[in-house]
């Protein structure tokens, strides 16, 4: 792709989101996400390729319906309020079609079913970019609406979220596949806790974003697509193969990683708003997904022999890693100790 036009998509992926996130009239809202959608299908397909075409289409018929269902939801709204401010979303049958479209929009269970089979059609950075940037708009008009929306929707939803999230990543060997099941666990998470604590959410959502674009680049240097390839990867980096199995730990939450600290914080706010239960079935289906974020830890450290390997196997990188991804691995592994500062920031 020529870089003319690649700056152009980029540029037109950040108008799109910046867009959406001023606007207070629905239909600017809309035309963002709908720059968004348009600027990402060329990146998407610049591959070639049958699968990348394939990905491309049904990330368009999601996005396009998900779209009208936006549009159709605000304009129902204005009709009944004679108002399009974002704030104003008072009457229920808009409501919960608003709440469906965004779940369509962020690949929310039972609506998630697209997500998995786009990314693995697509390169990695592009991956990256889908289940990162992609995310804000949609995620930022939910919390705008957050005060409003269906709570009894928003957590069956969330429940089934972690549940599939954790569930379908277990029998996976493709790495893009195992990061589309881990977006769709985590951000089951953020719509839990919407509705009772805006600042919690955007806290996991910071979070996410910093541990899925250090997986996500970490992949790419080592040009790791599956499982396999994963297992040669010390042999390459061995250094970024350690900072792999702390990003994977904080990834599935463990303790004393960043990961834990948005799990713990919206368990703790589950239980003040007197859901045990649901607390107690969160914890446990977070234990799905950190089983196979485990035996990707096992796959990485205990697989290959310590010692060099006579077969063709791919060069160690030559060249240095850039400054990003310690910086994003840090990141993913002490913030922790700083949860007393970032709670006084909320």
């Amino acid at each position: 792709m020529s870089p003319y036009a690649l700056s152009m998509l980029m540029s037109s992926l950040a108008v799109g989101t910046i867009v959406t996130l001023s606007s207070h009239h629905w239909f600017l809202a809309w035309m963002g996400l709908e720059i968004n959608t348009l600027a990402i299908i060329p990146l998407m397909t610049k591959m070639h390729h049958p699968r990348a075409t394939e990905s491309a289409t049904k990330y368009f018929l999601t996005q396009a319906t998900a779209s009208a269902l936006i549009l159709f939801s605000t304009t129902i709204n204005a009709w009944m309020t004679g108002e399009w401010t974002i704030m104003n979303m008072t009457n229920p049958t808009p409501t919960v079609i608003l709440t469906l479209a965004l779940a369509i929009k962020l690949g929310i269970a039972p609506f998630h079913l697209w997500l998995p089979d786009v990314l693995q059609g697509l390169n990695m950075l592009t991956c990256l970019i889908l289940s990162t940037w992609q995310k804000l708009a949609p995620m930022a008009l939910m919390m705008l609406t957050s005060h409003q929306l269906n709570t009894n929707l928003l957590i069956a939803m969330a429940l089934m979220s972690t549940i599939i999230g954790g569930w379908g990543g277990l029998n996976q060997t493709q790495m893009r596949k195992i990061m589309a099941y881990s977006s769709i666990a985590h951000l089951g998470w953020m719509i839990l806790v919407i509705s009772f604590a805006p600042s919690l959410a955007l806290l996991n959502l910071l979070i996410y974003l910093v541990l899925t674009s250090s997986m996500f680049l970490m992949l790419m240097t080592l040009n790791s697509t599956n499982t396999n390839k994963l297992s040669i990867s010390w042999l390459k980096t061995p250094t970024l193969a350690a900072s792999m199995m702390v990003t994977l730990m904080a990834l599935g939450g463990l303790p004393p990683t960043s990961g834990f600290l948005p799990k713990w914080l919206i368990l703790q706010e589950m239980t003040k708003q007197h859901l045990g239960a649901l607390s107690a079935l969160m914890a446990m289906s977070a234990l799905l997904s950190l089983f196979f974020y485990i035996r990707l830890s096992y796959t990485i450290s205990m697989t290959s022999p310590p010692n060099i390997s006579n077969s063709s196997l791919t060069w160690r990188k030559k060249k240095n890693l850039t400054y990003v991804i310690p910086i994003l691995i840090i990141m993913s592994a002490t913030m922790m100790p700083i949860t007393p500062t970032l709670l006084l920031l909320n």
